[in-house]
């Protein structure tokens, strides 16, 4: 592959990590089904490596690498990707929903493409694809109500927040601007939720927030970021369910309604294991 062809690439990896971590609710699941993905690009002898691969054409290729791994998973085989049992329990709890509806949710909401690619990414006519958005929204509108903590330091931006999650039906508990605020309505409150910046007003951090946060309570967290690309690269311990702003609505919904499916679980800002 050519210079040009390995930036291009490059370019879009940020954001088929943050597709693969919300699919499958885990960062190194997520992780590795990108990695495999590159792996199979770059085995593949029948493609012309000075072709320019489009954005398109990658999630394609992922999607098949993504549902080899499912299918050997399924058949019982040994799983080197998922050492972690609690990366195990969430791939097989995510495999139990409705994977396809799940994926023309995240592919239209989260990523941004138009339903002839995703029709093209998940190998389905155009009039599925269609039927399967609706059965997601279906399936998203009747999930139970969470309790929802709120860390955003802009007053406008927590309104927007805090009004998407009440006409989704979850009760928001509180709203932090800083992460000392952030802990104490944690302490106080227990969400089953947390919805955090990233850049928060005194320069505390919602990363910081959310990692005390999880030493007291297994919550899923989601966080929401004007610069998705830092907290994208694989080369650290990083969040499985991110939302770029500025966000419309339904970019929010989904992302909310695969952390509450995921689970706690999910959680990539749980502490590495000690040798």
């Amino acid at each position: 592959m050519t210079d040009h062809g390995r930036a291009t690439v490059a370019a879009h990896l940020p954001y088929l990590r943050r597709y693969a971590r919300a699919l499958t609710g885990s960062q190194a699941a997520g992780d590795a089904c990108v990695r495999g993905c590159l792996e199979a690009l770059l085995a593949d002898p029948t493609r012309d490596r000075a072709q320019l691969m489009s954005r398109t054409d990658l999630f394609v290729l992922f999607h098949k690498v993504h549902e080899r791994l499912v299918w050997s998973q399924d058949d019982g085989e040994d799983d080197d990707l998922m050492d972690d049992p609690l990366d195990r329990g969430v791939a097989q709890r995510v495999r139990g929903l409705s994977e396809r509806n799940r994926q023309v949710l995240l592919l239209t909401h989260t990523e941004g493409f138009p339903i002839p690619d995703v029709a093209r990414i998940i190998g389905e006519s155009q009039e599925m694809t269609v039927d399967l958005l609706n059965r997601a929204w279906e399936a998203l509108r009747a999930q139970p109500s969470a309790q929802v903590l709120v860390i955003e330091d802009e007053p406008i931006i927590a309104l927007d927040i805090a009004g998407i999650l009440k006409d989704m039906g979850h009760d928001v508990i509180g709203v932090a601007s800083t992460s000392d605020q952030a802990i104490a309505l944690a302490k106080a409150r227990n969400p089953s939720l947390v919805l955090a910046d990233v850049q928060l007003e005194d320069g505390s951090t919602g990363i910081e927030a959310a990692t005390r946060i999880l030493e007291m309570l297994s919550v899923p967290v989601v966080f929401v970021t004007a610069y998705p690309e830092r907290l994208l690269t694989g080369e650290r311990i990083e969040p499985a369910f991110l939302v770029s702003k500025p966000f419309e609505p339904s970019t929010l919904e989904v992302a909310v309604s695969q952390a509450l499916l995921c689970g706690a679980q999910a959680n990539i800002l749980r502490r590495p294991k000690v040798a």
